[in-house]
């Protein structure tokens, strides 16, 4: 199998959706041989900020000399962003023979249990790690936390970013139930960390925590300005980015009697974390400035409005939207429109694209006294805003890779890769 066929395999297998339920992939990993009994894990769920959390954890475990497996989605350009060891993405050669193997246990599934692309991917995660003996891992959670395919491990500590809305249709619709869902990796004895500020949902993750008898921290505003994040310069910007590294130093301190890392290196590792797409500031060879940052939902919007006043307080910077229509658009129109100079809407490169025509009425209420246009791509878009000073693009983290590859900011192309993030849910599994 050649890396383009392996890749063909995995984009056919998203099909079979974003199946809820662990019993496919405790199958998939048993046929595998259980990797995941090899190694240790971090597991990190959250409504927004695991990625940027899981990135300070990984950079500050590599600071102290542990060989770190990094398992995070979606990828903004390259399959293999899913899977680093020590933020080396997996070789396309690995890809390639792993998944000529997964194929053929794949194919000794009935058709009512056919594993996904998210559950194939976990497991050829786990196999890969094992292989480069990684120290530790640390692991994403796809989407909510109970019955995502990833929480087939048993982890050394577990976190929970915060709670906000998003993926209401699937993972509830109250702040409660939302928790309730993320809260599901919480395994007996265990340590979990949570950032998590509404009443509602830390009530709910706390009662999960004394049920299962592990030991819960609770991170506060009030620690994101305690030594060292009180003097502590962050590479990635934003006040959220000060409660998400909170969350990694907790979780760094509780597992210190396991795996101990001294001051110094914490800060090492947190003074040079990288973490793309993510409130990044790119300056093209022209001078033009570009932000980029997802805001795939309500709170991620709130966070780059927060930041815009924060970094840039006198800008108004051409703002180009793209959202996908299963997420709360309006408000995040809302949200953004009111600190744009201009809008610019573009489609999403996504089956699940919010039209443009949609989102500009929102845009114009919010903002009525900018120009609201619409395009038929973000390419258009970006052509468009080429003689602007500063631009923001915004909306969805799809559309962040897809500009990563048109300004290119990513060492190549990856062509249909991209599309690999595409997912329909399918039945709730029930378990």
């Amino acid at each position: 199998m050649t890396y383009h066929d392996a890749i063909d395999y995995l984009y056919h297998l998203r099909w079979f959706g974003a199946k809820f339920g662990l019993s496919s992939t405790f199958k998939l990993a048993e046929l595998a041989g259980n990797p995941q009994g090899q190694l240790r894990f971090i597991h990190v769920a959250g409504t927004n900020g695991k990625g940027s959390t899981c990135a300070m954890l990984e950079s500050v475990y590599r600071a102290a000399g542990l060989r770190v497996g990094l398992f995070t989605s979606p990828h903004l350009v390259a399959f293999g962003e899913r899977i680093q060891v020590n933020r080396h993405s997996i070789p396309q050669r690995e890809v390639a023979s792993l998944t000529a193997r997964l194929r053929q246990w794949i194919a000794q599934f009935p058709a009512a249990e056919h594993p996904t692309f998210f559950e194939a991917v976990t497991v050829m995660a786990l196999l890969h790690f094992a292989a480069q003996e990684c120290d530790l891992v640390v692991w994403e959670t796809g989407l909510g936390g109970r019955l995502d395919a990833t929480n087939i491990v048993t982890p050394l500590a577990s976190v929970i970013t915060n709670i906000q809305y998003d993926h209401q249709q699937w993972l509830g619709e109250t702040l409660a139930g939302i928790a309730s869902e993320k809260a599901g990796i919480i395994k007996p004895r265990v340590p979990v960390i949570t950032g998590a500020e509404p009443p509602e949902a830390l009530e709910v993750i706390a009662a999960k925590a004394r049920e299962q008898n592990a030991p819960l921290t609770v991170v506060t505003p009030a620690d994101r300005q305690r030594p060292p994040l009180d003097s502590l310069e962050l590479p990635l910007r934003g006040r959220h980015q000060k409660a998400n590294a909170a969350a990694a130093l907790a979780a760094v301190r509780v597992l210190a009697p396991r795996i101990p890392v001294s001051d110094s290196t914490l800060c090492a590792g947190l003074g040079r974390v990288r973490w793309a797409g993510r409130l990044q500031l790119v300056t093209l060879p022209s001078g033009q400035r570009l932000l980029l940052d997802g805001a795939h939902n309500v709170g991620g919007a709130e966070m780059l409005a927060s930041a815009l006043e924060e970094y840039f307080p006198l800008a108004k910077p051409a703002m180009i939207l793209g959202i996908l229509r299963d997420k709360d658009w309006a408000t995040i129109c809302r949200v953004l429109a009111p600190l744009a100079g201009r809008i610019l809407l573009a489609p999403v490169h996504s089956e699940r694209t919010a039209e443009p025509h949609s989102l500009a009425a929102a845009c114009r209420a919010a903002n009525p006294g900018v120009p609201v246009t619409e395009f038929p791509s973000l390419a258009a878009a970006l052509a468009d805003a080429a003689q602007d000073g500063f631009v923001t693009i915004a909306g969805s983290l799809y559309l962040i890779g897809e500009a990563m590859e048109l300004l290119h900011l990513c060492p190549a192309k990856a062509g249909r890769e991209r599309q690999l993030n595409e997912w329909s849910a399918a039945q709730l599994v029930k378990g």
